[in-house]
């Protein structure tokens, strides 16, 4: 679908919406590509509220645990820091998929170790690796 490689020590929640925006499936019929996921599945790295009111600007079903600094943030502005959001259990339990991919991934040592330093060339890697698991 899409990858998207940053550094190493930058944070994953500011990437999510240009991910998101580099989407597109075509559809089987007429019409262009779909660039709206339905539900987004992530983890607690991604739960901020920012985050939450983006996708929900965009119609998209945002399900990730919430963080426990957010949890007492709530608690401690009482009745004025609002209701819990919402948390689709089963829906979560989808999440290993994704988990399972990366420990896939990760069996390519050198998309485990970066052997490659640029860019491009670890892009091709991940590429390869990605085409080599779907094919099997």
């Amino acid at each position: 679908m899409r990858v998207l490689l940053t550094a190493g020590q930058a944070g994953d929640n500011p990437q999510l919406l240009p991910l998101l925006d580099g989407i597109r499936v075509r559809r089987d019929g007429p019409g262009r590509p779909r660039s709206r996921p339905d539900v987004v599945i992530a983890d607690k790295a991604y739960s901020h509220p920012s985050t939450r009111q983006a996708s929900r600007r965009r119609g998209i079903t945002f399900v990730s645990p919430e963080r426990t600094d957010q949890i007492a943030g709530r608690a401690a502005k009482g009745a004025r820091g609002g209701r819990p959001p919402a948390f689709d259990t089963e829906l979560y339990k989808q999440r290993n998929v994704v988990e399972r991919c990366f420990n896939r991934l990760k069996q390519f040592r050198d998309l485990a170790t970066r052997y490659a330093k640029r860019v491009a060339y670890y892009q091709a890697e991940l590429t390869i690796a990605a085409i080599v698991l779907w094919l099997r």
